[in-house]
């Protein structure tokens, strides 16, 4: 049995105005660190087997305290990279709809059928975010393993591993909170989820 504890990154400098971040490399805030910092605190007591994250430096940077509080190393897979957004990245919704009104209304309604204008294809995603993790529990195939990455790739991973619809994750999922946890159980090829979006202190 394998326990993966999939997390979001700390707070970025896009927060404020909800830019949608993809592969553009965005810094963490002041609170940002300090979320890290409370991850890292939850570590040093969870009993982590294994920590790794995204080659983006929001998740990153967020992740390495828990490693040197949790006693191990800090791998990088580029596979748990956030989606590409393509043209985008760096806008808000509002500015979406402005610039490209019909392809984010489609984008809307179905986000796995409809990616954003030079965006990557989220099935993609799923796969190859889903295809990391089975190599996390391949490593730590009895370990609880802390994994920091981005609410997209996320949302999307779950609805693989849980079968469900990936163009309903936005609705399914609505939000995934900074350096909140969400715990997953791999045990015969089954997932169960046991606890979803949770924030630091509410393990269990």
């Amino acid at each position: 049995m394998t326990r993966l504890v999939l997390v979001r990154h700390g707070e970025t400098v896009w927060h404020a105005e909800n830019r949608y971040a993809g592969l553009s490399d965005v810094a963490l805030t002041p609170l940002g660190h300090e979320q890290a910092g409370r991850l890292a605190g939850w570590a040093a007591t969870a009993g982590l087997t294994g920590v790794w994250a995204s080659p983006l430096s929001r998740a990153s940077i967020t992740a390495a305290p828990s490693a040197e509080a949790a006693g191990v190393e800090l791998r990088v897979d580029d596979r748990l990279r956030e989606i590409d957004f393509g043209k985008g990245d760096g806008l808000t919704s509002a500015e979406m709809h402005e610039r490209f009104p019909e392809e984010r209304a489609a984008f809307e309604a179905d986000p796995a059928a409809h990616p954003l204008p030079g965006g990557e294809d989220p099935h993609a995603v799923a796969d190859r975010f889903v295809a990391a993790l089975d190599d996390v529990r391949a490593a730590q195939p009895d370990g609880r393993v802390l994994v920091v990455a981005h609410t997209t790739a996320i949302r999307l991973a779950l609805c693989r591993l849980i079968g469900l619809p990936l163009g309903s994750y936005r609705r399914l999922f609505p939000r995934l909170d900074n350096c909140a946890v969400t715990e997953l159980r791999l045990r015969d090829g089954q997932v169960a989820m046991l606890q979803f979006n949770s924030p630091i202190g509410a393990d269990r």
